[in-house]
Order: C-alpha cells, then structure tokens, then sequence
C-alpha cells in the first residue's frame, strides 16, 4: 500500500534540498561579494548567476506551500515558533533582490547596493539555519499548538546551525565560482572555497556532535543498535566527499568542486533524516500527525505531478544555456 504521507515528505523534502543548493550559492556569493575586487571582479561573480537566481526562489515557495498544503498542523507549529527569523529571512531576500536590479541602474550608489547585497545574502543565510537549528532543539507544543516564548528560538545551538548555513552556503558560492570565472577572480575564490570548505567541516562536526548531547533520542539513532549500522554510511561518505572536495579545489577549473559541496550537502541532510524521522516536529508531532487528509494529499499530488516536471524542465533549460564561463560582457 502507497503511504502518500512518507511521499509528501520525500517531496517536501527534495524541494528543500533543490532550494538549499540552487539558491543556497547565489546566497555564498553575496556573503562573499566584499572580497572581491570592486569593479569587474563583482561584476563577473554577479553575472554569473544572473541568468538563475530569481528562478532558483521557485524551490522556496514549493517547500513553504508544500509544508502548508500536506502537513499544515506542522506548519502551523513551526511558524509562530520561528515568526521573527522567517521575518528577517524574507526581508533579507527583498533586499538583495532589490540590490541585485539596482545596482546595475544607479551605479552612482553602486557601493550601498553592493553592501545590500552582502548584508541581505548574510540575514538570508544565517535566519535559514537558525530556523533549522530551532527545529531540531525542539519546539514546546500544547494541545496541536505552539506553547513557547517569543525568544525560544535563541540559543547557542540555533547560532551555531546558523553560521554553520552561512559557511555552507558560501562553499557553494566560490565553488560555483571556480566553475564560472577565470583568472584573478577565480583564484580568489580558490582562496575562498578552501577556507570555506574547511569551516563548513568544522561546524558540521560540531553540530553532529551538539546533537547527540542535545536530544537523547538522536544519540540513539546514531549510537545504538540496530540504528546504527543504518546510519554508519552517512558520515563515511560525507568524509570521503569532504577529502574529495579538499584535494579538486586547488587542482579542478570545472565544475568538480561544485558538486562536490553539493554531495556534502546531500549527506548533511541524509544526517539531518535519520536524526529527526519519522518527526515533522521533533519529540511532538510525526509526519502522520501533522498531515493533511488522504483526499487533499491525492488531489495535491496531481498538480505536483505536473509542475514538478516542468520546474525541473525549465530550470535545467536555463542552466544549460548558461553552462560557459564569464567574461567581462557575460557568459561566453
């Protein structure tokens, strides 16, 4: 018998993901826009996403509406629960969209737009991490409903899931980069990759570790049998990525070292599944409980069986249009 619940997860689930990596480097790139070099070097790095990174939102608005529309007891809980950085997450949105239109337009405050971009790109990627941080911790629910503080989403963890999203992200921006650019700009972000690369390491070691202290129940899903040797894969192939990742970024001109951060993000969320299954809200709600009724999800399904594909469709039509390099005058 189909579990229509457990295939709206994976869906709910593959949209994030899309949406992680997609827009995930258009966000790497502003947060790393003050190290390049004022002029062509800014320039280049924004155009190189310029075809994509208002497409790349799609994947945004799918998970957010998907999570509304199939688990919306769970999207009810964790919205009041995370009001303010959603707030600054979409404000910070606004404002690099904005910034990416005009600082093209008005080049005469070119250096306000840019620090738009930076700042928005950063807020984005810190409140994206910090809601996932709020989730795995754990969110108070009463009788189906949100029962904690305005502030419960602030603590140590939330922040370092946080920043962790932030060195993510701008691992996948330079290496998307090294694939796009060349010369003095792609050595900057060679630069940039490995230091980013190493951090994005680090910080999710630390948070791996933070999580078994956290939650006795996700040290059991990693430390116990049987569990264990389902979940043993994960790390050793996200350690095996991490050293493939290291040894392409000072060597490969291609595009090696973006799916390699793609593949390390792949098995950060692979962590993140068996850490929190089968909870839509961790400790409170399942994905059962939270799910909308057996008709809703059928008739959901149909309409996503047919956008899906075209989503899919378009977007990989665009990439492949603008699969060169960039020069001073765009792609080439």
């Amino acid at each position: 018998m189909i579990d229509l619940t457990v295939i709206w997860a994976l869906i709910i689930a593959f949209a994030v993901f899309a949406y992680v990596v997609m827009d995930g480097f258009d966000l790497g790139i502003g947060i790393l826009f003050p190290a390049f070099p004022v002029g062509k070097g800014r320039n280049r790095a924004m155009n190189s996403i310029a075809p994509v990174w208002d497409g790349n939102e799609t994947w945004l608005v799918l998970g957010g509406g998907g999570l509304f529309a199939a688990f919306p007891l769970a999207y009810a809980v964790i919205l009041p629960a995370t009001y303010p950085l959603v707030i600054a997450m979409l404000l910070g949105l606004v404002f690099r969209g904005v910034a990416f239109e005009y600082r093209w337009r008005d080049p005469g405050h070119r250096a306000y737009w840019d620090f738009a971009f930076f700042g928005g790109s950063l807020v984005a990627a810190l409140t994206q991490g910090m809601i996932l941080g709020a989730l795995l911790q754990g969110i108070e629910v009463s009788e189906r409903a949100y029962a904690g503080s305005w502030f419960d989403w602030l603590t140590p963890y939330t922040l370092l899931c946080g920043v962790g999203t932030v060195a993510g992200y701008a691992l996948l921006g330079s290496s998307w980069l090294i694939w796009k650019l060349e010369g003095e700009a792609q050595a900057v972000a060679r630069k940039l990759a490995l230091r980013a690369a190493l951090a994005t390491m680090a910080l999710m070691g630390a948070v791996s570790f933070y999580n078994i202290g956290l939650n006795p129940d996700y040290a059991d899903r990693w430390l116990t049998a049987p569990e264990i040797y389902y979940a043993a894969p994960v790390p050793i192939l996200t350690a095996m990525v991490a050293i493939s990742l290291l040894r392409a970024i000072p060597r490969d001109d291609g595009s090696k070292p973006f799916w390699l951060a793609i593949a390390l993000f792949f098995f950060g969320m692979a962590g993140l599944g068996v850490t929190i299954w089968p909870y839509a809200v961790p400790e409170a709600l399942t994905i059962w409980d939270a799910a909308a009724p057996e008709r809703s999800q059928v008739f959901m399904l149909v309409g996503v069986a047919i956008t899906m594909p075209l989503i899919i469709g378009y977007t990989a039509w665009a990439y492949w249009v603008f699969r060169g390099k960039v020069g001073d005058e765009g792609y080439h």
